[in-house]
């Protein structure tokens, strides 16, 4: 077998065995194939004595198969640690013979696109392991002692799907029916049950932005934002997501402009204030509104007493 078509059946094994599911016309398009290949490439999988499982139009691979041995287990990238390594790589001076081959092993076999097992460790890791458990097997858990806003009680849940670095996790909660997301630190126990999910059609996973802030709704608020090297410079280093939506500022070198949905004015609102004279707001009334209203109230409570 010729390595093009190895690279290519890796890439394919990594996203059929990832978090997130996929259908044919999806792994197509985000591995630039035809459908016949993937086809294809699912039959070479069977007949090396894979199991193929199917769940409506997604397909992935048990990782109960014979001989099977996850890859994802061996090297774990979040979206945001791919794109570090992208750059740390990048770095490399080009007459290094080295980096191209870095940079091929990277790109043949991890899709940025893609949300990879994290190695968890620390007090939270038994909950994340039992909540990837859950996931690929699809059966409910009790959040034991889950702490919110409000109070700190059991919530039996169908959990679903990850945020960036397990920080976080999709569940829909058997309580409403309604698809929430949960913070992994404030569960105390994650306890597993033999109780499969019944609401799997309903499951989807909310925004989130490039500041990590998260959607409560299906409303976007688009922002843009002009930036200064220094607000240029922090933002790729705080947020590496933000690289796909930077652009060159025609008339100076020295400038940029972002332009994205976010979630909510949150995360925007305070990278903004604390570069406001290196940030320059552009056509963005609500940002630039909560800004002001954000000022006013820090002026206030900042006022000495008399």
């Amino acid at each position: 077998m010729d390595q093009p078509k190895i690279e290519r059946l890796l890439r394919l094994m990594k996203m059929l065995t990832a978090n997130v599911e996929y259908s044919v016309d999806d792994l197509a398009e985000r591995l630039n194939m035809s459908r016949r290949t993937i086809y294809r490439y699912i039959d070479t999988f069977r007949d090396a004595g894979f199991v193929i499982k199917k769940s409506g139009d997604c397909i992935r691979l048990d990782k109960e198969s014979p001989h099977f041995k996850d890859i994802s287990q061996l090297v774990h990238f979040t979206e945001e640690e791919a794109v570090i390594l992208r750059r740390a790589i990048e770095s490399i001076d080009d007459t290094n013979l080295l980096k191209q081959n870095l940079k091929r092993k990277l790109y043949s076999v991890y899709d940025n696109h893609t949300l990879a097992d994290t190695v968890v460790r620390g007090r939270n890791a038994g909950n994340v392991h039992t909540l990837i458990d859950a996931i690929q097997n699809k059966y409910c858990v009790v959040l034991q002692g889950y702490k919110s806003s409000h109070s700190a009680r059991d919530r039996k849940v169908e959990p679903f799907a990850f945020t960036t670095n397990y920080v976080n996790v999709w569940c829909l909660d058997r309580e409403d029916g309604k698809c929430k997301i949960f913070k992994v630190a404030r569960i105390d126990n994650v306890e597993a049950t033999a109780e499969p999910w019944l609401y799997e059609a309903q499951h989807e996973q909310g925004f989130m932005d490039i500041f990590r802030t998260i959607a409560t709704s299906q409303e976007r608020i688009h922002a843009k934002v002009k930036l200064g090297r220094l607000s240029h410079n922090l933002l790729l280093e705080e947020y590496p997501l933000s690289e796909r939506f930077i652009t060159p500022c025609k008339e100076s070198s020295d400038s940029w402009l972002l332009e994205t949905d976010v979630a909510n004015l949150h995360g925007i609102g305070r990278f903004v204030a604390g570069l406001l004279d290196d940030i320059q707001i552009i056509d963005s009334p609500e940002l630039e509104e909560h800004l002001n209203d954000y000022l006013r109230r820090y002026a206030i409570s900042r006022e000495p007493e008399n």
